[in-house]
């Protein structure tokens, strides 16, 4: 029996991002869009989708400080992607995850990277998404976790990845261009990597979540790697410069391999050893 589909409710303002958006998720059976009106209250928004909405979709730098300072204190903090460049910022809660608008063939990936940290101890759990201990105050009828994790499993969606959406099975120009936004993702996090810790932990995080989720293989990611490099390295010729440094971006391959290999390590069930073998990555 398949799953019921996720309401996602979107607060994006810009006509053409919003177009994007819908591209990507309409005709999804995992995914319902919810498109909210921009000239609307965004907290106004959430409350009416309250009972019914299940992860939201922002704009970067589009929610007031006042709005947000709002949602937290009725609770109304979800699972949430937000689309804009990879900055470093908080745009709603700590737990929030964060896709350029270039790189949009990944949007289902990051929505289920979205929903799994949510479930996986968010800011459900933290009462604001800053650590800090829930308020006890909290509206009692705001139980979107319990809600996720009754449809979800109690596990959630982190080892339920859906097949239907790894790599291996998408139809290849589907698979294609997947391939080649997560090569736009992994520029930017090479780019980034020694200059702007916060921007490239943004983009390492937005690549280990499509990797998890697409299934996508190892050899893969080392693929990307080395050409990426190898671009590098030719064009740091042909302008006359040294490109031994290079070799020092092999810490950035390390740390996607480590950030995978501990998703891999959580997505195992805590009551169920493993059997036959190690799972594939």
């Amino acid at each position: 029996m398949p799953e019921p589909a996720l309401t996602i409710a979107s607060l994006i303002s810009e006509p053409s991002l919003q177009s994007a958006v819908g591209r990507w998720l309409e005709g999804q059976q995992r995914f319902r869009l919810v498109r909210c009106d921009s000239s609307s209250d965004p907290v106004a928004e959430l409350e009416r989708l309250r009972d019914s909405c299940d992860a939201v979709l922002l704009q970067q730098g589009e929610l007031p400080a006042t709005a947000i300072e709002t949602l937290r204190e009725r609770g109304l903090l979800l699972p949430a992607v937000v689309i804009g460049r990879m900055g470093g910022q908080v745009d709603y809660h700590a737990d929030e995850v964060h896709l350029p608008p270039d790189q949009l063939e990944q949007l289902t990936y990051s929505l289920d990277a979205a929903l799994s940290r949510f479930l996986s101890g968010g800011p459900s759990r933290s009462g604001n998404g800053l650590g800090e201990p829930a308020d006890d105050t909290m509206p009692d009828r705001w139980r979107l976790a319990n809600r996720l994790q009754s449809r979800l499993g109690l596990l959630g969606v982190f080892y339920k990845r859906d097949p239907t959406r790894f790599l291996r099975n998408l139809p290849e120009a589907e698979a294609e261009e997947l391939v080649a936004s997560l090569e736009r993702t992994y520029r930017d996090l090479l780019l980034s990597y020694f200059r702007d810790p916060a921007s490239a932990n943004q983009a390492l995080e937005s690549f280990v979540n499509t990797a998890f989720f697409s299934d996508l293989p190892v050899t893969k990611t080392v693929e990307i790697h080395v050409n990426l490099i190898d671009a590098f390295a030719k064009q740091l010729s042909l302008e006359g410069h040294k490109s031994d440094f290079l070799q020092d971006y092999r810490l950035a391959l390390l740390d996607v391999m480590a950030h995978l290999c501990e998703m891999y390590r959580r997505s195992i069930p805590p009551d169920e050893p493993l059997q036959g073998g190690r799972q594939s990555l």
